[in-house]
C-alpha cells in the first residue's frame, strides 16, 4: 500500500469513524443549522469525499470552522438561491447568492457536463459563491461521465507575489481530472501555493510546527509557529509562498502566475470580487461575506478521437511514468490521484481518522442541537 502503511503511526491519536456515520452526522448538523435536506446531502457528499480520499484538510475538519461558524455569524446563508444569469450554448453564468458553495458548484459542473455532451466542451462560471470544498470533487464529476473536468476558484488573500511579502492572492487551485483505463482517474487537485491554509490547520490540530518555506512574515523571513500563523494570515502579517517557493531560482514566479490565472478566471468572466475584496471584513473591521468565484470546464473526448483511445493513452502514460527509474532509496513513483485511491481503499475498511479537537467539535454540535448520536470515541 506504500505510504498507507504509515497510517497507524500517522493517526495514532485519532478515533476512526466509518463513512456512513460521518456523512450522516455532517448532513444532520448542516440541517440543524438551516441547510435544506437536499442541499445538506450535496455538501455532506463533497465533505465525505475529501475524507475518503485522505484529504483531511477539507472534510469533517472544515465543517464547523468554515461552514457552520459562518452561518452562525450571519456571513453565509444556509439556503442557496441559484440565479442563472446567462445560458448560451456552451457557456453559462450562475450566481450563488452567498449560499453553500458546494450546491451552486454541483449545479454548475452538471451544466458544463451537459453542454459538453452536446457541443464537445462546456464552461460555466459562478459568482457570489462561498468555499466549495475540494476542487477535485467537481473534476471527478466529469471523469465519471468519461469526460475531462477542469475547475478553479479564488479564495481569501494568502499568497504573496514573487518578490513581495503582502498576501494578495488566494491559494487558488487549478484542478484537472481525466478518465483513464485504470481503476482510478488522473486527478491533479492542488493549491498554487507551496502549501495551503487547510494543511496548516491540520498541523495546528496536531500541535506541530510548520516546515520552513511555507510561510513568510512581513520581512520575507520564514515562519514555522503554526498557531500564530493561522491568526496572522487573516491579519496580513503572514503570507504563503507561491508554488515553487521564494524568488525565481526555484520557480516561484510559476506558482504566482498560475494563481493569477485562476484569480482572473474566477472573477473577470463573472464580475466577482477579487484579492483584497475577499478579506472577510468591512471598513469598520466587522465580518462580512467572502464572495468567491469559480469556473468549471467539461470536455468530451468522444468528440475528438474517441473515449476509449483517450483513456488507453492516458493510462499508458501514467503506467510508464510509474514504471520509470526510481531515485535511490525510493520504492515507488505515484501519479496524481493514485494516493487518494489508495487512501480510499484503506479507509473504506477502517474508516476516517478524527483527531481529539474534531471529536470535541462533533460532541458540541450534537449537544447543542440534541442530535441522536453516541460516538465510539466517547467514554
Amino acid at each position: 500500500m506504500g505510504y498507507i502503511e504509515d497510517y497507524p503511526k500517522q493517526y495514532k491519536d485519532c478515533a476512526w469513524l466509518d463513512f456512513g456515520t460521518l456523512e450522516r452526522f455532517m448532513k444532520d448538523a448542516l440541517m440543524a443549522y438551516g441547510v435544506p435536506e437536499k442541499d445538506a446531502e450535496i455538501v455532506g457528499d463533497v465533505l465525505i469525499e475529501s475524507d475518503k480520499r485522505g484529504i483531511d484538510s477539507h472534510g469533517i475538519g472544515r465543517l464547523k470552522p468554515i461552514y457552520l461558524d459562518r452561518i452562525d455569524a450571519g456571513t453565509q446563508s444556509p439556503t442557496t438561491k441559484i440565479d442563472i444569469l446567462k445560458d448560451e450554448k456552451a457557456v453559462a453564468v450562475l450566481d450563488g447568492n452567498n449560499g453553500m458553495g458546494h450546491v451552486v458548484s454541483h449545479k454548475a459542473m452538471s451544466m458544463a457536463i451537459d453542454k459538453a455532451k452536446e457541443y464537445g466542451i462546456g464552461m460555466t462560471v459562478v459568482r457570489h459563491s462561498t468555499h466549495y470544498g475540494i476542487a477535485g470533487y467537481y473534476a471527478t464529476m466529469a471523469t465519471k461521465q468519461n469526460m475531462i473536468g477542469i475547475t478553479g476558484t479564488n479564495a481569501r488573500p494568502s499568497i504573496a507575489p514573487t518578490f513581495g511579502v503582502e498576501n494578495m492572492l488566494g491559494t487558488n487551485p487549478l484542478t484537472f481530472g481525466m478518465p483513464t483505463d485504470e481503476e482510478f482517474p488522473f486527478v491533479l487537485d492542488c493549491a498554487t501555493s507551496v502549501s495551503q491554509r487547510g494543511k496548516i490547520e491540520v498541523y495546528g490540530r496536531a500541535g506541530k510546527d510548520l516546515p520552513e518555506g511555507w510561510v513568510i512574515d512581513e520581512n520575507g523571513k520564514t515562519r514555522t509557529d503554526t498557531a500564530q500563523v493561522l491568526i496572522d494570515l487573516t491579519k496580513g502579517k503572514a503570507a504563503l509562498t507561491p508554488l515553487g517557493g521564494l524568488g525565481e531560482l526555484t520557480g516561484g514566479y510559476k506558482g504566482f502566475g498560475y494563481a493569477t490565472v485562476v484569480e482572473i478566471l474566477s472573477t473577470a468572466l463573472q464580475d466577482n470580487d477579487y484579492m483584497k475584496m475577499l478579506n472577510g471584513v468591512d471598513e469598520n473591521g466587522k465580518p462580512k461575506p467572502i464572495l468567491l468565484g469559480h469556473f468549471f470546464i467539461a470536455i468530451d473526448p468522444s468528440k475528438f478521437m474517441g473515449v476509449e483511445l483517450f483513456k488507453k493513452i492516458t493510462g499508458t502514460i501514467l503506467r510508464e511514468l510509474r514504471a520509470s527509474k526510481k531515485a535511490p532509496g525510493q520504492e515507488r513513483i505515484f501519479t496524481a490521484g493514485e494516493k487518494e485511491y489508495l487512501a480510499w481503499q484503506y479507509r473504506k475498511e477502517h474508516g476516517c481518522p478524527v483527531p481529539v479537537s474534531l471529536q470535541k467539535n462533533m460532541i458540541d454540535i450534537r449537544d447543542r442541537f440534541h442530535l441522536d448520536y453516541r460516538f465510539p470515541f466517547e467514554k
